[in-house]
């Protein structure tokens, strides 16, 4: 949507008390008035009628908002989230279509609080499927209480959202466990052996030590290479075709090709290898 069309109101922690105070004085329109608003904004591009279509719905955002403020997120932030999505749906609002601006607005406001819960809630993302979603926002909700899910209760909540009962009980797994700071601060007096810091270190990581293996492979392969390229002619071919080719070819097809026996193309092999392997311990 056009960036000049901004909130008149700021929603944030400080002041979203009085900020609800307003949205809720906010005068409501009828379908009449809408209708007339959506049509100047759709057809003439006024701004200012889509500010008013905003303004007088805002109310609904922040009810729809209050339902997602069990994550430990700030009910402001939701609201600001719903609002965005508010302002998507004033943008795409069809006032031909007969229906009222909240009916259509409300899946492009629960879309955007959505898209913000999941990123926000967790530092590791809980749901990225389509189904693990659905869960998310609804396994709370469908809980009889605090414990884990019975039997029952998790199949009637796979059966109700229609989708595997092992994706309800891996959600539920993961909206019960919580974050874990890889390491601990370092004014902390707690011991730090439970920290994942001590038992996720990966010892051959170093730097250091990685370029040199890097460097190291990158030596034996140009001995290698270069070894391959003093054999004469027909020794190059069978190492090649004996153990670098996808497609490698046996002793009797090389044979073929050479018009010997299969026994000399195994003889050739082996000298060819010994004369790699003594050009390369001798660079090394």
């Amino acid at each position: 949507m056009s960036d000049s069309l901004a909130l008149p109101i700021s929603l944030n922690s400080d002041n979203f008390d009085s900020s609800l105070n307003v949205i809720g004085q906010t005068n409501k329109l009828n379908a009449e008035e809408e209708h007339a608003l959506a049509l100047r904004y759709r057809d003439e591009g006024d701004i200012e009628a889509a500010k008013q279509l905003v303004m007088a719905n805002l109310r609904f955002v922040a009810h729809v908002a209050r339902g997602y403020n069990g994550y430990g997120l700030p009910l402001s932030d939701i609201v600001q989230e719903g609002n965005i999505g508010l302002m998507k749906a004033v943008k795409r609002f069809n006032p031909d279509r007969g229906v009222r601006l909240v009916s259509f607005a409300v899946h492009w406001i629960r879309a955007e609080i959505h898209e913000y819960v999941i990123k926000n809630w967790r530092i590791v993302k809980v749901a990225t499927t389509k189904s693990q979603r659905k869960i998310f926002f609804n396994l709370r909700k469908s809980k009889k209480k605090l414990g884990w899910l019975s039997k029952n209760e998790a199949e009637a909540i796979a059966e109700n959202l229609n989708v595997d009962l092992k994706t309800v009980y891996e959600m539920e797994t993961r909206l019960d466990g919580k974050d874990m700071a890889f390491d601990l601060p370092e004014d902390s007096n707690e011991e730090s052996f439970g920290s994942p810091v001590t038992y996720l270190e990966q010892h051959n990581a170093d730097p250091a030590l990685l370029v040199e293996n890097s460097d190291w492979k990158d030596h034996k392969e140009s001995l290698l290479s270069r070894a391959i390229n003093n054999l004469d002619e027909r020794s190059q071919d069978i190492v090649t075709n004996r153990w670098l080719s996808e497609k490698k070819m046996t002793l009797h097809e090389l044979a073929e090709r050479y018009n010997v026996s299969a026994e000399r193309i195994r003889q050739l092999e082996k000298n060819a290898m010994n004369k790699i392997k003594g050009a390369v311990s001798i660079a090394m």
